[in-house]
């Protein structure tokens, strides 16, 4: 059963942030549906797990006060340290408020595939962009923080009394992704590849390896999935399906239209979106994702 409690007062340049009971001990806080700089930046979840040594931290949020924020929240249930963060994979909606956790020393471990994103010009641009867009919240002080921790491969962590299960998919929504299942809670952390209650984001992916990665996900013995935007569900399966039958409209459809020289706007017009128009985001990401599988398509049938 899940337990929101809001834990202190907000003041105007925070967010309505409470806390969801995931298990005994993991909680989610959960992001706004929205794009990337409603709410203050708060759209993306962020989990904390207590364990016996100290406290481990799944996403950092997209900026510094929400990490703030967010580290408040964990204080109303725990005085131990923040020993690590793992990070699902670095977007800006998920990465700038890691450097509040660093400065109070955790280990931050992602995918090798991480660096791709951080080696580029984009990373450096977006940051940049975000200091206007979600300035004051995303100022001059706000940095990219550099994982200590690559992973190339599945990474079996243990910390106090949990067991992570850390297991690197490959560029599926971003240039590296990551899945971690908590034991003994049989809680799974799935990142930016599930959304639920609104329309995904596609991002920089490749979709069909997107498609690969949902459909070999178990979700037996799975008491809780958490996505990397919107709620829980009682049912990890159906959870998966929602995003898997997105990405999988969207790569049938154009597939057709390429292969019967149709261009982008009118094939886009013939899909039929009722399933989707009505979810937070559409209009701001559904065709801009539909643009951007369309050109990987084109791009996948030249080879």
């Amino acid at each position: 059963m899940l337990v929101c409690a809001s834990a202190f007062a907000i003041s105007e340049d925070e967010v309505e942030m409470s806390l969801q009971k995931v298990s005994e001990d993991i909680y989610l806080i959960q992001g706004q549906a929205g794009v990337a700089t409603d709410n203050k930046g708060f759209i993306s979840n962020a989990v904390f797990i207590i364990t016996d040594d100290g406290v481990v931290v799944f996403d950092a949020l997209g900026t510094p006060m929400l990490a703030e924020q967010m580290l408040r929240l964990i204080r109303t249930k725990t005085k131990q340290p923040i020993k690590t963060v793992i990070m699902s994979h670095y977007h800006a909606d998920h990465l700038y408020g890691l450097q509040v956790f660093k400065k109070l020393g955790a280990k931050v471990i992602t995918a090798k595939g991480a660096m791709d994103y951080l080696n580029s010009p984009k990373a450096e641009s977006l940051l940049e962009s975000r200091r206007i867009s979600l300035y004051p919240y995303v100022d001059d002080d706000t940095k990219i923080v550099m994982p200590d921790q690559l992973l190339s491969k599945k990474l079996i962590y243990k910390q106090g009394n949990k067991t992570f299960e850390i297991i690197p998919v490959g560029a599926a929504h971003s240039e590296g992704d990551i899945t971690v299942l908590v034991k003994p809670d049989h809680v799974f952390l799935a990142g930016d590849l599930i959304f639920t209650g609104r329309v995904p984001f596609v991002g920089s992916s490749s979709t069909a390896h997107w498609v690969e990665v949902l459909k070999a996900m178990d979700t037996k013995n799975l008491k809780a999935l958490v996505p990397g935007h919107g709620s829980l569900d009682k049912n990890p399966a159906d959870t998966i399906q929602m995003t898997l039958n997105y990405i999988t409209l969207l790569r049938e459809k154009f597939t057709i239209a390429i292969e019967d020289l149709e261009t982008f706007d009118d094939a886009y017009d013939e899909i039929d979106w009722s399933d989707y128009k009505n979810l937070p985001a559409f209009e701001a990401a559904n065709r801009m994702n539909a643009y951007r599988v369309f050109l990987d398509l084109e791009s996948e049938s030249l080879k």
